[in-house]
């Protein structure tokens, strides 16, 4: 008897589920009785042997391989000795022979034993032996060597996968087609396959699908022409919706990944098992294998001993098959006549006809009649029993099925009604009409029970698995047909269904339609399908909502609308506490992370980092730590500021939480930020990062609650606090406004209440008791502040951002720790760097530290925390202390403008800043009157034109006429500045009064400073001064200067005169300037200036050439206007034309580049 062999798997499903008992089994060993190969063929056919001429299926090893290989083997043993031959001769036999699954099974039991076979290794690594070849199959008698062609299951490329056909309007079709397939054996199966690849035509749904996926090709890879002018031939057709292909299923993958995946087996929908054959190697010595003789047979009657088995193995297939159906025929037959003698036993209820009258019930008797006549009405049950049919079952055939007898004790009691109801009664005819007349007239009726529709409408579920069963069949079919925009109302029946239903393979296509049930969903219908997600995890747990609803969030991680991935994001946050721990650290945070560094749409980005620190409330392994520090500063240094705000309002709260759980918040998480600052500050001394110190430093700012809750938690009063009715109310103003509820230090402790409780013990503590053993406390007090002031001391201090941000972070860190621990332990440790003593005023020495950061940084952000009298004297006194000392050493005032800027942003230290001003202006020292002439300009701006008028102007006024001419010069700036924002009337006149008295006045006719002062603050303030200021007042008195300095016999001061006029000019030659000032005085002054430049600078001497030559164009393109009624385009033309080589002209300029900075300034 031949034995079975091993690899002989049949390629037909249908096959392997008509033969659930037949065994396949391998030929055991007579030694030891343990599976292995069957031995090798004696009768091999060499290497140049001809092919057999039946070409078996490649995807199934021919039965008459093994069988083969074993017939001759006793024969073999009989006739000599036995010898070994090598394994790689056998290698080669089965890759001649095309076995090409035993090699490839040979090949993996080898590299399994550790014996790596180089021909099997070189073989299975080429993919050019398994690509399939074109033109016709192979001729009978042409050989086939290794790298032969391997016949393949239809490819994904060929769009087979995508099983169209299985969502066609068409389902009886479909139904049938596999059914008529299924008859056909697996070879014949095969050959009509491939031959209706060949010939048959392409259907429409299979055009448009392909369609679709050509044109997204195309979109994806920038071929934007060809996928304009593809839509233009397809115009029937909408390309951006999937559902318009008119399949309801998913969009497949696009090309490229069809591509990648065409040569991989499609998965089979019935359930498989693996299936494994081992060889015990330790049986084998060396590289050999124990064989017989090889007995030479002629290789003809070879070839058609193995014809003759295959045929032979597929007949017994055939007749197996055969039987098998046979007996399924006799059973239904026996079936559909039981069933046809229950109907025709009782008479089938009809509906009310109204005029209808009743026959004797008698008359069912006549079976024979009603047997044979035919049943328009009945259906072969599909239900098992589980539906109430209304097509015709009486009563005694719904207790005939046992059933609904055996239900369960629970399903009893939650349907006692329907079950314990009367049997419903119909009055019966009294006419004594035939059973098939009656047939034949209720066919007229017009009820349809043969399509799906109406097969789900003639029945009533009895039980709440049918209901859900029901509603799985019925759902996706009701969604397509639903309004976009009202979906929404199907989210309960879908979830619902998903729940209770007990196909998994259902509840999938469930979820799947909720998760695409509408194309962009909107900020309402996501917050619904949250709530049912929500809902849905609640009711099936973890290990549902892993294998059920994660799934459908991956497979839209990429979709093509923001709203979709916007609803994976959300929906990973909102399922965070209902997923198993070991998910929720893993794969969700890494589905987060990839979209949180890949998407473009900030708004899922946003979704993204509230859903990470949602996972941050959640997580517990603590080898996440670094992977959450990491996605922090990942978020933070994000381009969108609302993407930012999230972190600080959801994820750094959360994270910062958790730390406190590990207690590394501050021994780890804001050491890290301080030291990236602190490299930050040493890697950039000459062009620091700003952003990136605003990123470090909003992250510690955020920190600061968390770090309070940390220092109150950890006291050594903690245990001590009890709750009481009468512990006060916290002050409003106690803390900071938080950024979330997240940032509240009373969400942080648990209750207001606790916190009240808490803070009366803390502000005790440090008044009282001092800080010993409080090590949180201890860690704030003696390592970050000193490390954060002498971080302060190396910032820019001319940066305006930096201060900013620091003194914000100092003015939310004194008021969170509140004012005890403020006055005792942040302003000594200022103070005692800051050093403003007497003896320490050394102009030699300049007092460094006084011209660092520290001092604005420490007036704005700790002397500003509270408001009160004796806060606002600490804080004048500091600045006059300051301005006081900088000025008797001659340090530079940055510092101190510093501090003037920042303050004077806020209305409510105006009045503040000008006391200390006014103290500078009645100051016995010129150099500090100087200073407060200096500092008024910056107070200028921002000050209301009250104050000005009544504080700031008189100010001005006494130190112009101070004997000191150096503190005069320095008011010009001032009044300069506030004749470019004031706009009363009566002010400006008074400030033109005092600058004329300054040009016009004989002592001041040689001082060459005041003139420098005066044309520089003309350019600064000409542009943006009123315009009848600038024509009457400022262009004829430097059209005075300009002609003055023609005859300064001073080279040096006429070369800065003539430097600055010329920055002046460039300034103001952007303004709307009128004709008769343009003639009188700004033509004449920059002539003036071309004759300085020619004598000293030939390059600036070009420039003026160009300026004066558009001035005269433009004077002549006016007076052509007022002649012709309108401008010339032609000249207008000309003008851009010398503009245009003026630009250029000052583009080559080198020498002076802050000349140019006022040169494009907006035109009055």
């Amino acid at each position: 008897m031949a034995s079975v062999n091993p690899f002989n798997l049949s390629d037909s499903e249908d096959e392997a589920e008509r033969r659930p008992n037949e065994t396949v089994d391998t030929e055991r060993s007579p030694s030891d009785g343990a599976p292995g190969p069957p031995p090798a063929n004696p009768s091999s056919p060499p290497a140049d042997a001809e092919r057999p001429t039946l070409l078996l299926a490649s995807n199934r090893t021919s039965p008459s391989g093994g069988e083969g290989i074993s017939a001759a083997a006793p024969s073999a043993m009989a006739g000599s000795a036995e010898t070994r031959v090598s394994v790689d001769v056998i290698a080669a036999q089965l890759l001649r022979d095309q076995y090409i699954l035993t090699a490839l099974e040979f090949h993996t039991e080898l590299l399994e034993a550790g014996r790596e076979l180089p021909r099997l290794r070189d073989y299975f690594s080429n993919p050019g032996n398994f690509e399939r070849q074109s033109g016709t199959p192979p001729a009978k008698d042409q050989a086939l060597g290794p790298g032969g062609a391997l016949n393949r299951a239809n490819s994904i490329s060929t769009l087979d996968s995508l099983d169209f056909a299985r969502y066609s309007d068409d389902g009886n079709r479909e139904s049938d087609e596999r059914v008529a397939e299924s008859e056909v054996p697996s070879q014949e199966r095969k050959n009509f396959k491939s031959s209706l690849e060949i010939q048959e035509p392409i259907r429409p749904l299979e055009k448009r699908a392909l369609n679709f996926l050509v044109n997204e090709y195309l979109l994806k890879n920038e071929y934007k022409l060809s996928s304009i002018t593809f839509s233009d031939e397809n115009d029937d057709q909408d390309f951006e919706l999937w559902d318009d292909v008119g399949l309801n299923i998913p969009k497949p993958p696009d090309l490229l990944q069809l591509y990648r995946n065409c040569g991989t087996s499609l998965p089979s929908p019935r359930d498989t098992v693996d299936v494994s054959v081992g060889v015990d190697f330790s049986d084998l010595s060396g590289n050999c294998i124990t064989q017989d003789p090889p007995k030479k047979l002629d290789l003809s009657q070879q070839q058609q001993t193995e014809v003759v088995q295959e045929l032979e193995y597929q007949i017994s297939l055939l007749n197996s098959e055969k039987e098998s159906l046979a007996e399924q025929i006799k059973k239904l037959q026996s079936e559909i006549q039981t069933l046809k003698r229950t109907v025709s036993s009782s008479p089938p209820t009809i509906p009310d006809l109204g005029s209808q009258n009743t026959s004797n019930p008698s008359s069912s008797s006549t079976n024979n009649t009603s047997t044979s006549s035919p049943d328009p009405l009945s259906v072969l049950p599909t239900d098992n029993g589980q539906y109430l049919d209304i097509r015709g079952a009486s009563e005694p055939e719904r207790n005939s099925h046992p059933s609904t007898h055996n239900t369960s004790q629970s399903n009893q009691q939650s349907h006692s009604k329907l079950k314990n109801q009367p049997p419903v009664k119909f009055d019966q005819p009294n006419r004594n009409l035939s059973p098939a007349f009656q047939q034949a007239l209720l066919s007229f009726c017009r009820m349809c029970s043969d399509s799906r529709l109406g097969a789900e409408v003639s029945r009533i579920a009895d039980s709440e698995e049918s209901v859900m069963l029901m509603l799985g069949r019925c759902l996706p079919h009701i969604v397509p047909n639903v309004l976009l925009a009202k979906r929404e109302e199907l989210i309960p029946l879908i979830l619902c269904t998903a729940c209770l239903h007990p196909e998994p393979k259902e509840r999938d296509q469930l979820l799947h339609i909720l998760f695409n049930l509408i194309k962009r969903p909107d900020d309402e219908q996501r917050q619904m399908i949250l709530t049912g997600c929500v809902a849905f995890a609640r009711h099936v747990g973890p290990t549902r909502v892993e294998a059920e609803l994660l799934p459908q969030c991956w497979e839209q991680i990429n979709h093509k609308y923001p709203e979709r991935r916007l609803l994976v994001a959300e929906s990973c946050g909102a399922l965070a506490p209902y997923l198993p721990k070991e998910i929720r650290s893993s794969l969700v945070l890494s589905m987060l992370q990839q979209m949180l560094a890949e998407d473009k749409a900030d708004m899922v980005r946003e979704a993204v980092v509230k859903s990470l620190g949602i996972i941050m409330g959640y997580i517990d392994d603590p080898d996440k730590y670094s992977q959450g520090f990491e996605l922090m500063l990942l978020s933070l240094g994000d381009p969108s500021e609302r993407v930012v705000s999230a972190v600080h309002q959801v994820f750094i709260p959360a994270f910062a939480a958790w730390t406190t759980e590990l207690g590394t918040l501050y021994t780890a998480l804001i050491p890290s930020l301080l030291a990236r600052i602190e490299k930050l500050l040493t890697q950039g001394e000459h062009s620091l990062d700003e952003h990136k110190l605003h990123v470090f430093l909003s992250a510690l700012q955020s920190l600061i609650p968390p770090l309070f809750a940390v220092v109150l938690q950890n006291a050594p009063f903690t245990s001590r606090a009890t709750l009481h009715r009468d512990t006060p109310a916290i002050e409003v103003t106690r803390f900071p406004r938080p950024a979330s509820p997240l940032q509240d230090v009373a969400t942080i402790i648990g209750s207001r209440e606790l916190l009240s409780a808490l803070l009366l013990l803390y502000d005790h503590q440090l008044e009282h008791e001092g800080t010993t053993s409080w090590d949180s406390l201890l860690w704030v007090v003696n390592q970050l502040l000193p490390q954060l002031i002498e971080i302060v001391g190396r910032i820019n201090v001319t940066s305006s951002t930096c201060v900013h941000e620091f003194s914000r972070f100092f003015w939310r860190f004194c008021r969170t720790f509140g004012k005890i621990f403020t006055n005792t332990k942040v302003k000594p440790q200022f103070q005692e760097i800051l050093r403003l003593s007497e003896e320490n005023v050394d102009a030699s020495a300049g007092n460094g530290i006084l011209t660092k950061a520290t001092v604005p940084i420490y007036a704005t952000g700790v002397l500003t925390c509270y408001n009160q009298e004796e806060d606002r004297k600490l804080l004048v006194g500091f600045l006059e202390d300051v301005m006081t000392t900088l000025s008797l050493s001659h340090a530079p005032l940055d510092s101190l403008k510093a501090s003037f800027v920042e303050l004077g942003a806020n209305p409510v230290y105006h009045e503040l800043l000008l006391t200390v001003l006014w103290y500078g202006v009645v100051h016995t020292s010129a150099l500090v009157r100087c200073t407060a002439a200096r500092m008024f300009e910056l107070l200028v701006k921002g000050v209301n034109e009250t104050l000005v008028a009544q504080r700031v102007v008189p100010a001005l006024i006494t130190l112009s006429s101070d004997p000191e001419i150096s503190v005069r010069i320095s008011t010009i700036p001032a009044f300069g500045t506030i004749m470019e924002t004031v706009t009363q009337r009566e002010l400006l006149e008074r400030v033109k009064m005092q600058l004329a008295s300054f040009l016009e006045d004989p002592q001041y006719q040689d001082q060459h400073s005041l003139h420098m002062e005066i044309i520089r603050t003309f350019g600064r303030v000409g542009p943006n001064a009123e315009p009848r200021f600038r024509d009457e007042f400022v262009l004829p008195h430097l059209h005075k200067l300009a002609l003055a300095n023609n005859s300064q016999a001073i080279e040096s001061k006429r070369i800065d005169i003539a430097t600055q006029l010329f920055e002046a000019y460039s300034a103001l030659s952007c303004c709307f300037i009128s004709e008769e000032v343009m003639v009188t005085h700004f033509l004449p002054g920059l002539r003036c200036l071309r004759a300085d430049m020619e004598q000293f600078s030939p390059e600036h001497e070009v420039i003026l050439s160009s300026m004066i030559k558009e001035c005269e164009i433009k004077v002549e393109n006016r007076a052509m206007a007022d002649a012709q009624g309108s401008m010339s385009i032609a000249s207008s033309l000309v003008g851009e034309d010398a503009k245009t080589k003026f630009l250029s002209k000052m583009g080559q300029l080198t020498t002076s580049g802050a000349m140019l900075a006022n040169v494009f300034q907006r035109k009055k």
